[in-house]
């Protein structure tokens, strides 16, 4: 029987059933492509004991991050965020050349790389062998590892305690939650701070962004859940705010509840702001989540009926967006080669694969200026932005989007 994965309780209820789905970043060669796929269950369910969403499966670590596609340094929005937060967190926690800050599952360095650029020594945990190596090779020292409370005490005992943790989306994706929190306590020092960002729960279900559900991503959290997560591991909630980023974030920070708080007493502030606010919208309550489903339903007859019409007069259909959300979307909703011509992405990495499920082929973004199919349909949405910024010419040519999520446009 499967039980909550921060509380360990028994009282869970169903908000969503996505069937049988491929792995989101599973990429496939042409060879691939004719071989059975992975296929696991994707279903979403709420605790009603401390009120985590998250999903019942849990695909084995090693089959999912070993070797992955996706790399951070591709977006320029996620670029400009890692900046944004390294200053602050530079000036804020008074970081110098005798600091130490960690990320965890730390990429190809898209963050750690502006702490460098200001002398503070850096060091970036990540498991996936290939995104590890490419950090290394740009001067980001890195372990190669799966960060838990075994690693972070290997990691004390070597000496190394950090003034910054910071953990960017993948407090979501870890399978062992409690080792992943208890090593982030144990390796900060006691006046540390911990830098967990996440995807909102509230944006998701209020902009229906279900795409957002794949089996890398175990957990979807509130300040709620997530404080009450890290205080089993005597870590205080010190500040929280909303980001914009991935369709509605939140970046939490902890610190050790027996240790000197290093941030302004306004965080406490802004914390007990946000857990009243979402007491007010029901964070505790499954009436909130129950409609989820429904809104789902809506969204995929609104979307297959567009396409037909698009379709039925003679319209040609590209998609943007090799992404685990287009993974989720499309077969979900059973969008593949008879109404979409190929996909692009900007990614090196993922170029001249095939798409989990779909099997549609992955190509540069040169393509949509190569072929100019009349419509785009934009399952990157999150990047809504750059990615319209970069395709001004495709537009110029009369060339339109289709973005699907929190609503659909046509842009």
């Amino acid at each position: 029987m499967f039980t909550c994965r921060s509380c360990g309780g028994k009282r869970l209820r169903q908000i969503l059933y996505l069937g049988e789905l491929p792995l989101a970043n599973a990429l496939l060669t042409r060879e691939q492509t004719l071989q059975p796929e992975d296929q696991y269950p994707l279903r979403l369910v709420f605790c009603t004991q401390c009120t985590l969403v998250q999903i019942t499966e849990t695909v084995p670590p090693d089959k999912l991050f070993k070797n992955y596609f996706y790399f951070s340094s591709f977006s320029d929005t996620v670029l400009e965020n890692a900046r944004k937060i390294a200053d602050r967190l530079t000036e804020r926690c008074h970081l110098s050349g005798e600091s130490l800050v960690v990320e965890l599952a730390s990429n190809d360095g898209y963050l750690l790389q502006y702490y460098k650029a200001k002398g503070i020594p850096i060091l970036g945990v990540e498991p996936a062998e290939n995104v590890a190596r490419a950090a290394i090779e740009a001067g980001i020292p890195t372990l190669t590892k799966f960060f838990n409370a075994r690693v972070a005490k290997e990691m004390r005992t070597d000496g190394i305690q950090a003034d910054v943790v910071h953990a960017n989306n993948v407090a979501a994706h870890v399978a062992d939650l409690h080792g992943f929190v208890e090593g982030i306590a144990t390796l900060l020092k006691p006046d540390g701070v911990a830098v967990i960002e996440n995807h909102y729960v509230k944006d998701l279900i209020d902009h229906v962004e279900f795409d957002s559900i794949y089996h890398e991503h175990l957990c979807y959290y509130s300040a709620t859940s997530m404080r009450n997560l890290f205080a089993r591991y005597n870590m205080n909630m010190v500040d929280i705010e909303r980001l914009p980023v991935h369709g509605g974030s939140l970046r939490a920070y902890f610190q050790p509840a027996h240790g000197p708080c290093s941030l302004a007493t306004d965080g406490a502030k802004r914390v007990q702001a946000l857990l009243d606010e979402e007491a007010a919208w029901g964070v505790g309550d499954f009436s909130f989540y129950q409609n989820f489903n429904r809104k789902v339903e809506a969204l995929k007859e609104d979307l297959k009926t567009l396409l037909k019409e698009i379709k039925a007069q003679g319209k040609s259909v590209a998609v943007y967006g090799a992404s685990a959300k287009s993974t989720t979307l499309l077969n979900t909703f059973g969008i593949g080669g008879e109404t979409l011509d190929f996909v692009v992405d900007r990614s090196t990495v993922k170029q001249c694969h095939y798409t989990p499920g779909t099997h549609l082929p992955i190509l540069s973004p040169e393509k949509l200026l190569e072929v100019q199919p009349d419509y785009v349909l934009l399952l990157t949405w999150n990047f809504a932005d750059e990615i319209l910024s970069q395709q001004a010419t495709y537009r110029q040519r009369g060339g339109k989007f289709i973005i699907p999520i929190p609503e659909i446009r046509i842009l």
